[in-house]
């Protein structure tokens, strides 16, 4: 391992840990150089690390500011299960499975899938508790062609893990919708929001395998607070 990286991970650490809490400063490169004997060139690369990950912020003269966290980073672009995610960035949360039920395509779903109108699915809600609130309401819709079996234990963990690893399924790419949406009588259901909150943040997703089937449909429903959506985007001309 490289030393940059050890010390991005000690650092990474204390700050989580609230060591350096948000609005602090870092000790200055030559500070650092002491502490963990090594060049500034390490230093620095350490930092970037740190800066790359939304952890400071360089400010011109003054040093590394330690920036706020709290809200979650959830990619734009990719697609990555909650529980590879949660693991990630070390959420503390917990997932509870309110609804797991046999239904019927619908003509919306029929329409978004080319799956076919009455064909079974499973219909699966999922509410996601992050320090003791609910701040996320995911809803799936599974075909059970391709699902046949859905047990309610592997749900609570992780269904792309059962997917891939108990099913053998390669799941391919997805297409992503991000909306700003007024809050529904099911949001106020499910989830613990704010008294000022008057729209969630929605993510809707068509995910097919590697073989081009379209399988699941998720609408993954976030408080505004506890999140940000973010993406790397690199400078392409158009002609």
């Amino acid at each position: 391992m490289n030393k940059f990286h050890d010390i991005f991970l000690d650092l990474e650490e204390k700050i989580i840990n609230k060591y350096y809490p948000s609005g602090a400063m870092l000790p200055s490169e030559k500070q650092l150089m002491e502490i963990y004997g090594v060049s500034r060139e390490t230093i620095r690369k350490a930092l970037g690390l740190l800066i790359n990950s939304g952890y400071i912020q360089k400010q011109q003269g003054k040093g590394s500011i330690v920036l706020n966290f709290e809200r979650f980073d959830f990619p734009i672009s990719g697609l990555t299960s909650y529980k590879e995610l949660q693991d990630s960035q070390r959420i503390a949360s917990e997932t509870i499975v309110a609804e797991l039920e046999k239904d019927l395509v619908t003509p919306h779903l029929a329409q978004l899938t080319n799956w076919k109108q009455g064909e079974p699915i499973w219909r699966l809600l999922r509410q996601r508790r992050i320090d003791g609130e609910i701040v996320i309401l995911d809803k799936d819709y599974l075909l059970m062609e391709i699902i046949p079996e859905l047990p309610a234990d592997r749900a609570a963990i992780s269904i792309y893990d059962y997917f891939e690893n108990d099913l053998g399924l390669t799941i391919g790419y997805a297409q992503k919708e991000i909306t700003a949406e007024e809050i529904t009588a099911e949001d106020q259901q499910y989830m613990d929001l704010n008294p000022e909150d008057t729209h969630v943040i929605v993510v809707r997703s068509l995910v097919s395998l590697e073989d081009t089937r379209a399988f699941e449909v998720t609408e993954s429903r976030h408080r505004l607070d506890k999140f940000k959506f973010v993406d790397f985007a690199r400078r392409r001309k158009i002609n």
